[in-house]
């Protein structure tokens, strides 16, 4: 449910993203996956999510950010795309705002990787190891 609305891989029932949240980002960012996952099985359109994504944002509906708010996807079952499929495992670091180019994301060389997500209102960063949960080597990195 992570892939923002304008994403072919929105709403994909291949999809399979084992996410590990810590306390922060299960109080404060898990509840924008909840509440867009109900939006889309109430029958809403993509439009009306994001507009009430961005109505409870504004209201206050949805909680801030927390500080420390990360999650862990390290499981070789993922699916995370029909083009990544079983991508890399990664931490993700949620941060306020457009934050990319203020944390040196995205350069060449640079071990992190940035997406910013207007609609959560968030900067994801990932940053990713070397092995998978079960202590397999993951594929190399290539930049």
């Amino acid at each position: 449910m992570g892939a923002a609305t304008d994403d072919p891989d929105f709403w994909n029932p291949k999809v399979r993203a084992p996410i590990c949240f810590n306390p922060p980002a299960a109080r404060t960012f898990a509840p924008i996956f909840l509440m867009k996952t109900k939006l889309v099985v109430a029958g809403k359109s993509k439009t009306e999510i994001v507009e009430a994504t961005a109505s409870a944002l504004d209201k206050k509906e949805l909680p801030g950010l927390e500080p420390g708010a990360m999650c862990y996807m390290m499981s070789k079952q993922q699916y995370l795309s029909d083009r990544d499929m079983s991508w890399h495992p990664h931490l993700m670091f949620f941060v306020p705002g457009d934050a990319a180019k203020s944390w040196g994301a995205n350069l060449p060389g640079s071990p992190v990787m940035a997406a910013d997500d207007p609609e959560e209102r968030v900067t994801i960063f990932l940053v990713w190891v070397g092995k998978w949960s079960d202590g397999t080597l993951a594929p190399p990195i290539v930049h």
